[in-house]
């Protein structure tokens, strides 16, 4: 498995995550992945296995097309 963890965002789809990575939830304990080294998080909301993708995106008609850009600098930290 490589180093690097990349996060693809599908058009109309969700964000694909492979490499390795480590998800947690809202109160820091760690999904079981069963050693999953590539998933598919939700980003339509419609999902019933949140945060992971069940195609929900396809039957709700999410349209959401992302394109590659720069972000500004980070504001500086007081």
């Amino acid at each position: 498995m490589a180093d690097t963890t990349e996060i693809n965002v599908f058009p109309n789809g969700p964000l694909r995550i492979t490499g390795n990575f480590v998800i947690k939830d809202g109160q820091g304990k760690e999904f079981d992945l069963a050693g999953r080294t590539t998933i598919a998080l939700c980003r339509c909301g419609h999902s019933a296995n949140k945060p992971f993708c069940d195609g929900s995106h396809a039957r709700n008609g999410f349209q959401s097309v992302v394109e590659a850009r720069a972000l500004p600098p980070p504001a500086p930290k007081p």
